[in-house]
């Protein structure tokens, strides 16, 4: 049996196996890194550039709306050229584009490598679900969801804290480049041990490219400029709606389209993305909601990161758990359990006291347990019910599903402090994580 065939029936053979896994796990975890790293430097690069916070955002947002916008794209590229080829393209981009925005002489220059950076980020995160399939037998799928769903979510916690250290003994050029040697080694790794899946040859629509990429990211500012800014919000809400009409009247009609309606079709995979949607929303309305509510409680910001740690933590530390039992117990058990108890903690968060640490570290650590619980068997169901010549798509997919989850949810919470406040928005959090339980269940 050939090398490629041998991937294809039960994943690679040991060691390659582990190789691999941590040249994905070492990938994943600097894009990770870089998103929250980056947060941190802002206030320093502002000064440097002598820039207000409303431009020096747009090192940040620049990044974002290109990642959201080649997800797709990238995850239909993988399966035209190849998964390794393509993972291993994205990562050196995104590696050169860090050392070009830790050497940018300009705030021009460092947009345009900060969009380098996010081309390299899109095919590295669109992709990775694809070669965790080809990498491990089935009965191990829930296992390595949740090794890197922990490594996500462990990096997310870290992220700040490395970028301050960072901060600490270097100019803030340097958080853009402090990961470069682990990204050089994964990628030098990554093209001799990662799963050499043999492609699925067919054309690449650039134009369908082109109309995802501009779907999105005119839906993304708009979302993001709807309160501050209604009218040119609405203008651009609007356009990144016809444009995506476009893109879904243009893909109807193709044999292989570039969007993966063909999976939408499968329930388990509609009923899936739907329940990720909503556990993301909720997701980024705990991240951008608990600093804002604790901060008016009085707390200063060592003593916020220090309240909200149990969320990230036990993420990290119940993912790998409930990827074990998604291997052994259908995937919605766990989902529906894990929407119910973050359902209940949104609750509480609404109900109690910000002043009391004591009650809401142990609450934030309930809603961590219930994502944790979520998030690695979710995506299994994703993956383990898409064909397997349809990897690619189906991790575009599931990353498209949490970036619109994401977007919702920081549209919500803005909404939310608009009208009545940060409890307003834990209400609605505990809504969406109700209808992703019922979503979960309703797969079975």
């Amino acid at each position: 049996m050939s090398e490629s065939a041998r991937a294809e029936a039960d994943g690679l053979p040991q060691p390659r196996r582990t190789y691999a896994t941590l040249c994905m796990g070492a990938g994943i975890a600097i894009a990770v890194l870089d998103a929250s790293m980056v947060n941190i430097a802002l206030p320093s690069a502002a000064r440097s550039l002598e820039l207000t916070p409303a431009e020096v955002i747009w090192v940040v947002n620049a990044f974002q709306i290109t990642v959201v916008g080649m997800l797709i794209p990238f995850s239909s590229l993988g399966e035209i050229l190849g998964f390794r080829r393509v993972w291993s393209f994205g990562l050196s981009l995104f590696l050169v584009g860090a050392i070009g925005s830790a050497l940018a002489p300009s705030f021009g220059v460092l947009l345009a490598t900060r969009v380098v950076q996010g081309f390299g980020a899109a095919a590295v995160m669109s992709l990775l679900s694809a070669l965790i399939r080809h990498s491990h037998p089935a009965s191990h799928l829930g296992r390595a969801i949740g090794n890197n769903a922990m490594v996500v979510a462990l990096c997310s916690a870290a992220g700040p804290s490395i970028g301050a250290a960072v901060l600490a003994v270097a100019p803030w050029p340097f958080v853009f480049a402090a990961h470069v040697p682990i990204g050089i080694a994964a990628l030098v790794f990554g093209v001799r041990h990662l799963p050499d899946v043999p492609p699925h040859r067919r054309p690449f629509d650039i134009l369908s490219a082109a109309l995802n990429l501009a779907a999105f990211g005119l839906a993304f500012l708009g979302l993001d400029l709807l309160l501050h800014r209604p009218s040119a919000g609405a203008m651009l809400l609007v356009s990144g709606i016809v444009c995506g009409a476009a893109l879904v009247w243009r893909e109807m009609s193709r044999q292989t389209p570039l969007l993966p309606l063909d999976l939408l079709r499968v329930r388990p995979i509609r009923l899936a993305v739907v329940a990720s949607s909503c556990m993301f929303a909720v997701h980024i309305l705990v991240a951008i909601n608990m600093p804002f509510h604790l901060s008016a409680a009085g707390f200063t910001p060592v003593q916020i990161g220090l309240i909200i740690t149990p969320y990230p933590i036990a993420i990290g530390l119940l993912a790998p758990i409930a990827g074990r039992l998604s291997d052994r117990l259908p995937s919605a058990i766990p989902c529906a359990i894990g929407g119910g108890m973050l359902a209940c903690a949104m609750v509480l968060l609404a109900l109690l006291p910000p002043e009391r640490p004591e009650l809401i570290c142990p609450t934030l650590l309930l809603a961590g347990i219930g994502f944790g619980f979520f998030q690695a068997p979710n995506n299994r169901a994703i993956i383990v019910n898409a064909p397997r010549a349809r990897a690619g798509g189906a991790g575009g997919l599931q990353s498209t599903a949490r970036v619109l989850g994401q977007a919702f949810g920081a549209t919500v919470a803005a909404a939310c402090f608009t009208l009545a406040g940060p409890w307003l928005a834990f209400l609605c959090g505990s809504v969406l994580a109700v209808m992703s339980g019922v979503a979960s269940l309703s797969r079975r």
